[in-house]
């Protein structure tokens, strides 16, 4: 019997102390206390996020070898570096400050950032002022009767401050502030996509417009060769030296220089107009710098290491993101489990009379604690964590998918500016070989050895070898603002 009375004193000792570091004994600060603590210091339900591990190659597919090691991304040059035009630096520069598309991302990054604020308000107390006003009057037709003098009629107001605070002891708030700061993150990491793209966009629009111009050039050169020739055509025909055929083959020449040129023409101006948007602005004629011959491209083109892709596209970063805040709405989803605590107060003052509320006799407070514990929702805690789960699965794809695109993307670019440099310089020895033709068969017309059918012949291959070299040199610039695209740069 000593020993089980001993025994019971031993385990209410145990059982006093548990409330005390508990802080539920009445009447002691203490309590709120601990309360807090465990409100700040609970356990965090669900995987923490870590970046997944990916087999990615050692260097990209078609990148140029180099015998001192891997140089630097092209990806850290920056825009206003890559090509040398003033012109083209301030259409960028304009673009960069009035893109719609821009300003749309950056309002909603501000709009990540506000949500984040309102998520993680919701770890914290609340406190808000409380004030009613209350009047009843009670019937006297009622089960049973009224004395007579009974006061029928009341009214009070209650003034005074409420507290309400939802305990996070499972990490439920939390996760779901680690997940608003991840779509924070990722809607900046969307705004800088938008940026890269935007510088990228301009590059290129203006690189096309330059081309136009230069078929425009070369249109109307074309044309003013032919009448000349044509002249020369008619000129023999009045003197019999020709038939009138050759005066029609002669003919050929100048309406297909003049279709290219109105095509030109208005290709000029769709570019004009698309530039014009990509800087905010209403459509108009724009300023032009160098011609596109004379923009170098640069010799070599460094890609870095694949590695380095996981730092430099915000479209990877946006991804891992997306995929973090997937992750943290797993943990909010399983915290659903466990009991939610909440802690409720109210203090203040409660009597008829206004200038009464603050005396002692009307003071007035309440505390009230509170727990929910799910027993049966048929299923839906259940579902909305296989819910969370099945997202955080599709971002991982997502994220898989945008480093192998854009190992692919960078891969294409690599091989498209290593094929094109060497096409244009065959087309390049290609176009003089057919000037020396269009002069050799123009002397042999002239001198009654050929007819005007093979000068024809050497100025239409002449005219569409000009035409396909300028095209050439447009693919040979947009394909390196496509590898600085693609390896991430114009953003930082």
């Amino acid at each position: 019997m000593k020993d089980q009375a001993e025994e019971m004193r031993a385990r209410r000792r145990n059982r006093l102390r548990h409330h005390n570091e508990c802080g539920v004994l009445r009447g002691g600060a203490g309590g709120f206390a601990c309360l807090c603590l465990l409100a700040l210091c609970g356990c965090t339900v669900g995987p923490n996020y870590k970046r997944p591990q990916l087999a990615l190659p050692s260097e990209f597919r078609g990148a140029p070898a180099t015998a001192s090691g891997p140089a630097a991304s092209l990806a850290g040059t920056k825009w206003q570096d890559l090509f040398p035009d003033p012109i083209l630096h301030q259409l960028v520069a304009a673009a960069l400050e009035h893109n719609f598309d821009l300003r749309i991302a950056a309002e909603r990054v501000e709009e990540a950032r506000t949500q984040l604020g309102i998520t993680r308000a919701n770890q914290y107390p609340f406190l808000d002022a409380q004030a009613s006003f209350t009047g009843a009057r009670n019937s006297t037709d009622a089960i049973f009767p009224v004395p007579a003098g009974t006061k029928l009629q009341a009214s009070y107001t209650t003034l005074g401050a409420a507290l309400s605070w939802e305990l996070d002891l499972w990490g439920r708030l939390r996760r779901l502030t680690e997940a608003a700061r991840a779509r924070y993150l990722a809607s900046e990491e969307a705004r800088r996509a938008v940026s890269v793209s935007l510088v990228s966009d301009v590059m290129e629009a203006y690189f096309q417009l330059l081309e136009q111009d230069l078929e425009l050039e070369i249109s109307r050169k074309t044309q003013a060769i032919a009448k000349d020739s044509l002249g020369l055509v008619e000129l023999r025909h009045q003197r019999g030296a020709v038939s009138s055929l050759d005066v029609r083959q002669a003919e050929q020449l100048i309406y297909a220089a003049g279709a290219q040129s109105a095509a030109a023409e208005h290709a000029i101006a769709e570019s004009e107009d698309l530039l014009s948007l990509l800087q905010g602005s209403a459509p108009a004629a724009q300023a032009r710098g160098r011609k596109l011959e004379e923009i170098p491209i640069p010799e070599r083109i460094p890609a870095g290491q694949p590695s380095d892709l996981l730092a430099l596209r915000p479209d990877i970063r946006e991804a891992e993101q997306n995929l973090a805040a997937a992750n943290a709405e797993i943990g909010a989803a399983r915290a659903m489990y466990y009991p939610q605590l909440s802690l409720s107060a109210f203090a203040g003052g409660q009597g008829r009379a206004l200038m009464l509320l603050a005396s002692d006799p009307a003071r007035v407070y309440s505390v009230a604690p509170g727990a929910v514990e799910s027993i049966f929702h048929a299923g839906q805690i259940r579902s909305q964590v296989r819910y969370s789960e099945a997202q955080q699965r599709e971002m991982l794809i997502a994220y898989q998918r945008s480093i192998y695109t854009a190992l692919r993307e960078v891969a294409d670019a690599l091989v498209s500016f290593d094929r094109l440099r060497e096409q244009r310089s065959q087309e390049e020895q290609l176009v003089r070989t057919l000037e020396e033709t269009v002069r050799l068969s123009d002397l042999r017309y002239r001198g009654g050895l050929d007819s005007y059918l093979q000068v024809l012949d050497a100025q239409r291959n002449l005219f569409s070898g000009q035409l396909v070299l300028a095209q050439l040199r447009l693919q040979e610039r947009v394909s390196v603002v496509q590898l600085y695209r693609a390896l991430g740069g114009g953003w930082s």
